[in-house]
C-alpha cells in the first residue's frame, strides 16, 4: 500500500481513491485487532460486580462514594448497559458508606476493570462551616460477574449466613422484613451484606454471587503474590496508592496516577465520560 501510495500521480483520481479506501479498511481492522487485545482477558466479555467503598474522610467520603456512583451510573447509561444497585449503606449524615452494583453489558467488565483501585477528592467540602479544604478516598473494588457460583468451589460448611432486618433505602417494608442477608466466607474472612430486595432469597442470592466473585479474586492474588514472592519483587497494594485524583479546588484536574493521562474538564468527567482514562490505562497494560 505504501509502494503503491508513491507511485500514484495526482491526476490518477481513480487509483488515489482505491488507495484511500484500502486504508480506511486496514485501519477498521487494525481496531478490530486492538480491541481484541484490550479485551482478551477469561472474564472481559461479561458483566460486573462494581462495588464502593467510603474510605478516609468522614462525611465528605460518603459524600465522594455518592458522587462516584452516580459517574458510573452515567458511565452505564451512554454505553447502553443496565445497571442495578443491589445493595447500598446509607451514610449517617449523607451519601453512602458503601454501595454495590450490578451491570449487565457486553464487555462491561473488560471496560470497567480499570477504574478498580482508590480514588481520591479533593475539594472545598460543603459539609464544613469554615470552608477549608478536605481530601476523601474511596475505594473501587471491580469484580467479573462468574457465570455460576460453581465456578468457584464453595462448601456449605464453610458458610455462615446471618438474616437480619434491612435498613436505610432497601425497598418497601424494610422495617418490618428480616429480608437483609450477610454470608461469611469462614476460611477467608470474606463478607457479603446484601439488602436491597425484598426477597430475602433474592438477597442471599446476590451476596452469594458477589461473594463468589471476591473469592475468586481472593485465590487469584494469593496464586500472584506467591508468584511474586519466588521472583523477590513482592509489594503489597496499600490505601495509599490512588488510581486516580480528582482536584475540584484550588484548580480543576482529574489525574490518572498509572497511565499519567489527565484533564481539566472534571464535570464531564463525573458525569461519566471516562472513556478516555480507560482506554488509556488499558492500552498501558498492552504495551507492557
Amino acid at each position: 500500500m505504501q509502494e503503491l501510495a508513491a507511485l500514484v500521480e495526482e491526476e490518477d483520481q481513480a487509483t488515489q481513491a482505491e488507495v484511500k479506501n484500502k486504508f480506511f479498511l486496514l485501519q477498521q481492522q487494525f481496531r478490530q485487532k486492538e480491541l481484541a487485545l484490550l479485551f482478551s482477558g477469561e472474564y472481559d466479555q461479561g458483566n460486573v460486580l462494581l462495588s464502593l467503598h467510603a474510605g478516609t474522610g468522614g462525611v465528605d467520603a460518603q459524600d465522594w462514594t455518592q458522587m462516584l456512583l452516580r459517574m458510573y451510573l452515567r458511565f452505564c447509561q451512554r454505553h447502553g448497559w443496565a445497571a442495578k444497585i443491589i445493595d447500598e449503606n446509607v451514610g449517617s449524615e449523607a451519601g453512602l458508606k458503601s454501595a454495590v452494583l450490578e451491570i449487565t453489558g457486553r464487555f462491561a467488565y473488560g471496560w470497567l476493570k480499570s477504574e478498580n483501585g482508590v480514588h481520591r477528592l479533593v475539594r472545598i467540602s460543603p459539609y464544613d462551616a469554615e470552608k477549608m479544604r478536605h481530601t476523601s478516598f474511596a475505594l473501587v473494588e471491580v469484580l467479573p460477574e462468574l457465570e455460576s457460583v460453581s465456578e468457584v468451589k464453595i462448601k456449605d460448611s464453610d458458610l455462615k449466613i446471618e438474616v437480619m432486618r434491612a435498613s436505610g433505602h432497601g425497598g418497601q417494608s424494610v422495617n418490618t422484613a428480616d429480608s437483609a442477608v450477610r454470608i461469611t466466607h469462614v476460611p477467608s474472612g470474606l463478607s457479603v451484606k446484601c439488602q436491597n430486595e425484598r426477597s430475602q432469597l433474592q438477597n442471599k442470592n446476590n451476596a452469594l454471587k458477589i461473594l463468589s466473585a471476591r473469592l475468586l479474586r481472593y485465590y487469584q492474588e494469593q496464586e500472584s503474590d506467591r508468584a511474586k514472592k519466588i521472583k523477590g519483587d513482592y509489594l503489597r497494594a496499600q490505601w495509599g496508592n490512588q488510581a486516580r485524583s480528582y482536584v475540584l479546588n484550588p484548580y480543576q484536574l482529574v489525574k490518572d496516577h498509572r497511565t499519567g493521562l489527565q484533564t481539566a474538564d472534571t464535570g464531564r468527567v463525573l458525569d461519566g465520560e471516562i472513556d478516555d482514562f480507560i482506554q488509556s490505562y488499558l492500552q498501558s497494560r498492552i504495551n507492557k
